[in-house]
């Protein structure tokens, strides 16, 4: 992660559930990772490709340090199917800011979340991306009618 903050409480929440082995940390930019080409066998990423700047170049550094036959696995929020959008907008842009605000007092959080989904590719242009980055056998599936999908990439 980028934010020092967010990778305290992975450590923490790691910690607590007993995963205390080898693990390191390590604070970086997903547009300049800090490995040497071919280091990883997986990379996964979970809900934070959505908040990369530049998905394009943190895809190519994905590509780059992963081992040919490595797999690229992303979980990230994405394109609803069509016939649920305007009810997934109205609860993403009335219901979620205020359900944020009185669980987190925090209503800005949920409705930057909802406004940086729309902003994500759609899991086609998201596939394309990893194609452009170098992965083959790039597929994607939906979960919750596509409210996440899950983008799988491998570098041949």
């Amino acid at each position: 992660d980028i934010n020092s903050s967010m990778l305290e409480v992975g450590k923490e929440k790691l910690t607590n559930k007993g995963c205390v082995g080898n693990i390191e940390y390590v604070q970086a930019n997903a547009e300049c990772l800090p490995f040497p080409d071919n280091y990883f066998d997986c990379i996964t990423i979970a809900f934070g490709l959505r908040n990369v700047t530049n998905k394009e170049e943190a895809l190519s550094e994905m590509y780059r340090v992963l081992s040919p036959g490595g797999k690229l696995v992303i979980l990230e929020f994405s394109k609803i199917w069509a016939p649920l959008s305007k009810i997934y907008d109205g609860f993403s842009f009335n219901i979620l800011p205020k359900l944020g605000k009185w669980v987190a007092g925090d209503d800005a959080s949920y409705q930057y979340l909802a406004e940086s989904i729309r902003m994500h590719p759609s899991q086609e242009d998201l596939k394309n991306l990893m194609k452009n980055a170098g992965f083959g056998h790039v597929d994607f599936h939906n979960l919750s009618a596509g409210v996440v999908a899950l983008h799988m990439g491998i570098k041949c």
